[in-house]
């Protein structure tokens, strides 16, 4: 139906003798699903929590194979790829979806899945719930595009006044959702699940000698990424490790090769969410340095921060308000207060070589790593969905 790849058609499982038919939960995003490790997390969680799970996504030309999962998943194919029109068709193409599927529960990510959700829970009577990974009207993208925001504003604006149910990413926006319209938003940080040691696979090691400054997740303006591409000028003994692609990856691999940067930066591209682990523990650092374009990455608390954190790797961070606050609690890594390249390599080069901070460093991360987990922090997930 709609063109769609339908992994999975279970609705009705088996409990020894007993047959139990599950209430399903239809999860939207507008991404491929590939490297969506928070909505993986919420979806696995959701199933043990004996929830029938469909998620829903996009389909891209360049898009890798989906391994199997624990839940079912489908991939629409659309007309257009980006722009107004991308989400016009793809929320009129969900609500279709939605308005004749079965299921009690919708659970929306983001604003850009909120307008087909909202209109089919209404006309259907179903409960709607929304995960807001971001203060999504004050996104960079949006700075200079003032009508597209307006549009996106009027959505907010109408909508969110009338959920009963949503959470986000941090205390922060929290606060910025429940000042502006007086809805509470849970918090459900996006933190990986506990793990031991990690044994990284021959053809996942990152072939250096140097120190391995690492950043992973979506390479888009204001990460600070063509700001550490020309500290790198200044760097002995390090590489720059970029995973991930976005918004702005052909100008940032076209400054690295103007630089003549080429051994010092090197683009490992997108990498499926199980396995960038293996390149994270790597690293002898981790760079989690947005710059502060607007309330979104003011009081941004990136999973990329959480998954250095597990992995044991001390980080560099913007002096932002959560992520400080974060980092600054557990002593975990440096907070920088400017993004000048000259300065930035600097505060790099101490960064990597402070042995005496470095080993204190590492022992806080031993401890902010045992307490910073999805099965924490799952919990709080478990009691919005047990009390629907």
């Amino acid at each position: 139906m709609f063109g769609l790849n339908v992994h999975s058609s279970r609705i009705k499982y088996f409990y020894g003798s007993r047959k139990k038919i599950l209430k399903r939960i239809i999860v939207s995003v507008t991404n491929d699903l590939v490297t969506d490790s928070r909505v993986h997390k919420v979806c696995i969680s959701l199933t043990n929590l004996s929830f029938d799970v469909l998620l829903i996504g996009r389909k891209l030309p360049g898009s890798l194979p989906l391994k199997k999962r624990a839940y079912q998943t489908k991939r629409m194919k659309l007309l257009f790829k980006k722009g107004p029109l991308f989400y016009a068709c793809y929320n009129m193409r969900l609500f279709c979806f939605l308005l004749f599927s079965k299921y009690e529960i919708l659970l929306s990510n983001d604003l850009d899945t909120l307008p087909a959700n909202y209109l089919a829970s209404a006309l259907r009577g179903k409960k709607l719930v929304l995960d807001s990974h971001e203060y999504f009207t004050e996104v960079p993208e949006l700075a200079d595009r003032p009508r597209v925001k307006k549009i996106w504003k009027a959505i907010e604006k109408k909508i969110i006044p009338k959920l009963k149910y949503a959470y986000t990413v941090c205390d922060s926006i929290a606060e910025l959702y429940f000042s502006e319209y007086g809805v509470k938003f849970e918090v459900v940080r996006n933190i990986p699940e506990r793990q031991g040691k990690i044994q990284i696979p021959g053809d996942k090691k990152i072939n250096t000698s140097k120190k391995i400054i690492l950043y992973q997740g979506a390479v888009n303006i204001g990460r600070g990424l063509p700001e550490v591409i020309s500290a790198m000028q200044y760097m002995e003994n390090a590489v720059l490790v970029i995973i991930g692609t976005g918004d702005i990856i052909k100008e940032v691999k076209n400054q690295a090769h103007d630089l003549n940067l080429g051994g010092k930066v090197l683009f490992i591209g997108r990498i499926p969410a199980g396995e960038v682990k293996f390149y994270t523990a790597q690293a002898d650092l981790g760079l989690s340095i947005e710059q502060d374009m607007g309330l979104n990455y003011r009081f941004a608390l990136p999973n990329k921060l959480f998954d250095y954190i597990a992995a044991g790797v001390p980080v560099m961070v913007s002096n932002l308000p959560e992520m400080a606050k974060l980092v600054g609690h557990y002593n975990i890594g440096k907070i920088i207060n400017s993004h000048e390249p000259p300065e930035l390599a600097k505060s790099l080069d101490k960064t990597l070589n402070d042995k005496e901070s470095r080993k204190t460093w590492k022992t806080n991360l031993q401890k902010a790593a045992s307490e910073l987990t999805w099965e924490e922090e799952e919990k709080i997930l478990q009691r919005i969905f047990k009390n629907l």
